[in-house]
């Protein structure tokens, strides 16, 4: 068995694929959908969304400075997908997939009802990357599902179905395989 040396290229997959909401005043709400995002701090939270700069996302985010995360499950791939291949310029994407505006609590863009998760940001920073721009942003608000609260009142963000994008397909997130600090955690001695 061998390996291949290849010339440099992103193969850091799977990543997540997030449905990216965004609006001009007094115009139709937009949809992106990008799977160059992630996580860049925990306090404050704060997260990016990397974005090419011909994409008409990209300047209606430049000039307003928000946008909503939408966290993609099972049931949101079509509408994901049909969002990441039209332009906003010609469709009205909530529209045509049958998506429903979220008002915001903190920032003026929708989110998108459907989605388990949304992430109302707030621009930071904007860098540009070469083929994409790079738009640091801190989460200023989070509104999360009821259907996924159990009677304790914790939100079960697993049993959403949440997806991810790899080499230009999507999964559904599977079978668990640990926990955070599994593999040093000391033996319960009660179950001896």
């Amino acid at each position: 068995m061998g390996k291949q040396y290849w010339k440099p290229g992103n193969m850091l997959y799977p990543v997540p694929v997030v449905m990216v909401s965004c609006q001009r005043e007094g115009e139709k709400p937009n949809i992106i959908t990008a799977a160059w995002c992630g996580t860049t701090s925990s306090t404050p939270a704060m997260l990016y969304v990397s974005i090419r700069p011909e994409r008409y996302s990209h300047g209606i985010i430049s000039e307003t400075k928000e946008f909503v995360v939408n966290l993609v499950n099972r049931d949101l791939v079509f509408a994901t997908d049909y969002c990441g291949v039209k332009s906003g310029r010609d469709v009205d994407k909530y529209k045509e997939m049958n998506l429903t505006p979220l008002p915001s609590k903190q920032i003026a863009a929708p989110g998108i009802e459907e989605s388990p998760v949304n992430l109302e940001c707030r621009v930071v920073d904007i860098k540009s990357l070469g083929s994409h721009d790079m738009f640091l942003a801190e989460v200023v608000g989070v509104t999360v599902d009821d259907h996924y609260m159990d009677e304790t009142g914790k939100f079960n963000l697993n049993q959403t179905g949440l997806v991810a994008y790899s080499h230009g397909e999507y999964f559904e997130l599977g079978e668990k395989l640990g926990k955070f600090g599994y593999s040093v955690k000391k033996p319960d001695k009660k179950r001896r």
